[in-house]
């Protein structure tokens, strides 16, 4: 789970289901009281229906919540973490870093840097889409050292200028969940 969406889909399917629980977080859903094999199979294909996955493989799992903290933390929160990306994550999930990397990249095919990046890009261009902030405005939303910084890596990642890709009519963007 990625988005609000995605809550509520997972909160209807339960209560569709008769399973009972305390908290549907992003990629995260506390039972309160254990479930039969058949409800948790109902639930899974209830979920696959709507696009969604359940999991049990830890390993899977920990990957899901490095991503749901790291968009979290770039579409969802306008506070900039007081440490590194690697610290912050290493101290949310109670792991050593280059296990979490190299776990990401071994179940995802990409670095958790990569994500990351990409993400921040997805983010300017919602920001550039809206029309809301300048391009100063969004280098500093999104904590970039400059405008020149940001528009570097937008160029680098996307092939376009900022500005470029505003005048776009069709402009590309992916689902939190396509990353």
């Amino acid at each position: 789970m990625v988005c609000i969406r995605c809550q509520m889909v997972v909160k209807s399917e339960l209560d569709k289901l008769g399973i009972p629980y305390s908290a549907v977080e992003l990629g995260e859903v506390e039972i309160t009281e254990k479930i039969s094999k058949e409800k948790l199979d109902n639930l899974s294909v209830a979920l696959k229906l709507t696009g969604l996955e359940l999991m049990e493989d830890n390993k899977k799992i920990l990957v899901e919540k490095i991503k749901t903290i790291i968009i979290e933390l770039i579409h969802y929160n306008d506070e900039q973490i007081k440490i590194n990306l690697s610290d912050y994550l290493s101290e949310k999930l109670n792991h050593n870093y280059t296990y979490l990397s190299n776990l990401f990249s071994e179940v995802k095919g990409t670095t958790i840097e990569q994500f990351y990046l990409a993400n921040k890009i997805e983010k300017v261009k919602e920001l550039l889409v809206y029309d809301e902030l300048n391009l100063t405005e969004i280098a500093w939303k999104l904590h970039y050292s400059s405008v020149s910084h940001l528009s570097n890596q937008f160029k680098k990642m996307t092939g376009l200028t900022p500005s470029h890709f505003k005048n776009l009519k069709h402009k590309k963007r992916f689902t939190l969940g396509s990353l």
